[in-house]
């Protein structure tokens, strides 16, 4: 019988190959797209979204107001911590790939922000803003669209500015909503413990 396993393992390259070739083709469109009308404003949206400060202060203003608006700020955070220590002890660690090069002479330098140490793959900013809207949403839907928006500007900030291809955005967003989905199935699992005690 024919081992398939050669041609499987080529096949996956060939995949892998296109598809880097595609990232950094939209990379490069991006950086030589002429936006000065939105390079100040991404600069900054990119630069607040350091460290999650969005979603730490949008949580702590949901948290004045009780009940549903505050355990939807407890579950945004929660699915933030979930995505950042995914994103940045499993994901940056296992892939290691670089981050884009920025041409020392880019036609725009005033769109980037500064190049972070950390691997590109995936974006950690994304992964957390993504998992923050996508569990904040269920829980009070009123502010579902926009921070939903807001993820999705924060991901593509992170491509404008210079410091990832668009497939690390991606990836962010998928991580982060995987992380949203874990943590509302067990904040959902332990209200049916507690109902199910309850009875």
């Amino acid at each position: 019988m024919t081992d398939s396993r050669p041609q499987v393992h080529r096949a996956r390259h060939r995949l892998l190959r296109d598809l880097g070739a595609l990232d950094q083709a939209l990379y490069e469109a991006v950086t030589v797209t002429e936006t000065p009308t939105l390079d100040s404003a991404l600069r900054r949206l990119s630069a607040a979204a350091d460290h999650s400060k969005i979603s730490f202060v949008a949580a702590a203003t949901m948290a004045l107001f009780p009940g549903r608006p505050r355990r939807a700020a407890a579950l945004g955070l929660a699915a933030v911590g979930v995505a950042s220590a995914t994103a940045n002890l499993l994901g940056k660690r296992l892939v290691r790939r670089h981050r884009p090069h920025r041409a020392e002479d880019s036609p725009f330098p005033g769109r980037h922000v500064p190049m972070p140490a950390s691997a590109s793959f995936p974006s950690g900013h994304t992964a957390s803003a993504v998992a923050f809207a996508a569990a904040v949403g269920p829980a009070f839907p009123v502010v579902a669209v926009p921070f939903g928006l807001l993820a999705c500007a924060v991901g593509y900030s992170r491509v404008h500015t210079g410091v990832h291809y668009p497939g690390d955005v991606i990836a962010g967003a998928v991580l982060g909503t995987g992380a949203a989905a874990v943590v509302l199935a067990t904040a959902r699992h332990e209200v049916h413990g507690r109902h199910a005690v309850g009875r």
